[in-house]
């Protein structure tokens, strides 16, 4: 995670959207005086936590999910082989 004043961003603008679109980096921009932050993220990382915000929004789902996690940490799995076509 990165962090920048306003002054900076203005002045490195280019900069900074590549290290948040190249780095998957999340940038926090600081206002001036009582003006508050804003975060700065490539549109994978939004898409993403979008997803996942999707995902667990459902109570259901993220039982689902949950119960999947366990079964992954006690070993639970099987592998396939991907079809090739």
């Amino acid at each position: 995670m990165y962090s920048t004043t306003i002054h900076e961003f203005k002045k490195n603008t280019q900069k900074y959207i590549d290290q948040v679109t190249y780095d998957s980096e999340v940038l926090i921009i600081n206002g001036v005086k009582n003006k508050k932050a804003v975060v700065l993220l490539s549109l994978d990382e939004y898409c993403s936590l979008d997803a996942t915000m999707h995902e667990l929004s459902s109570k259901a789902n993220k039982e689902v999910l949950d119960r999947s996690i366990r079964e992954i940490e006690r070993g639970n799995v099987f592998y396939r082989d991907l079809i090739e076509e």
